[in-house]
């Protein structure tokens, strides 16, 4: 255990015969006990500062701990963040890659359509047709016979009577 100027001041030494000058002794304890209570507060203002300095260490220490977490948490944010953008873009140009392939299937099945039904109404145009010459040139072919001439004389001489 360290001695304090207490323990100094208090001190007594043993008389002798021959012994030392009392008066100059207790005048040097008396400077030791001062030098001894200044080199005492020292060292505590020197403890006290290097502990300050040392939790000023410490806070700085957790803070760049704490700024390195939230840097890394940042960047792993990033990173999905940019993750799942690239994902989605991925989903949407696959969404508009199928809507364009839908839409270009309907058209060609619309135009197949289309031309089926336009060949549809050309064979039957073309059926018609046909159909239809026959009739008129059946019809020319009943007017060009002999039965209307007499059919005309005698409904002419029915008149007559």
């Amino acid at each position: 255990m360290p001695l304090t100027p207490l323990d100094i001041h208090n001190k007594e030494f043993p008389r002798k015969l021959r012994g030392y000058d009392e008066d100059a002794v207790n005048e040097f304890l008396d400077q030791i006990i001062k030098d001894y209570e200044a080199l005492i507060k020292e060292n505590k203002e020197i403890h006290n500062h290097a502990q300050s300095l040392q939790d000023k260490l410490n806070h700085f220490s957790n803070l760049e701990e704490t700024l390195s977490k939230t840097i890394i948490v940042a960047q792993e944010a990033a990173d999905d963040v940019k993750s799942n953008a690239k994902k989605e873009s991925q989903l949407i140009v696959k969404e508009a890659e199928k809507n364009a392939d839908r839409i270009v299937n309907d058209a060609l099945a619309k135009s197949r359509k289309i031309a089926l039904e336009v060949e549809e109404l050309k064979k039957q145009a073309s059926i018609y047709r046909a159909r239809f010459r026959t009739l008129v040139e059946a019809q020319l072919e009943l007017l060009s016979q002999d039965g209307w001439e007499a059919l005309e004389r005698a409904e002419v001489n029915r008149e007559e009577y």
